[in-house]
């Protein structure tokens, strides 16, 4: 059983996701704790699965990914073994960073990350459209972006 969080852990939380380079010592003058319990507290939210991992977010355009785009899956298969083989084989495309089991119209959403339309293009012919499950494909391409959060308020 996981504990409840509290006002000091959701502190520490907040204060990562802004930066997650932040020291343990800055973090406590801001919460009012020490730097040793907020040692703790962090190892115990790692180990209790509430941090996944600790990450530096890129500039997709000077890494190299000027389009950014969403694809919508909809298989002409719905058994449990098309959908995981869809989804594990979907996962492992490094273009694809991520991946969503969803309800309604399509089966699967997910982001990719290429250099160009020439680049998706390939993609979509070698790549996606040989994932399992007879997939039906609708792209939608980012043009601006407005608003891009990583992170979330935390509740108790």
């Amino acid at each position: 059983m996981k504990k409840k969080l509290d006002k000091f852990d959701i502190g520490i939380l907040n204060a990562l996701q802004k930066d997650c380079r932040i020291s343990c010592k800055k973090i406590g003058a801001e919460i009012g704790l020490s730097e040793t319990p907020v040692q703790l507290r962090i190892q115990h939210m790692v180990e209790g699965g509430y941090i996944r991992q600790f990450t530096a977010l890129l500039d997709p355009k000077k890494a190299g990914y000027g389009l950014i785009g969403y694809v919508q899956a909809k298989l002409a298969e719905h058994t449990e073994e098309c959908l995981t083989s869809f989804m594990a084989e979907a996962v492992k495309l490094t273009e694809v960073t991520e991946c969503y089991h969803m309800s309604g119209a399509y089966d699967f959403l997910m982001r990719v990350a290429i250099s160009d339309m020439e680049e998706y293009s390939q993609i979509l012919l070698k790549k996606l459209a040989r994932l399992p499950g007879k997939p039906h494909f609708e792209s939608f391409f980012v043009m601006t972006e407005a608003k891009r959060e990583t992170g979330f308020a935390v509740r108790m």
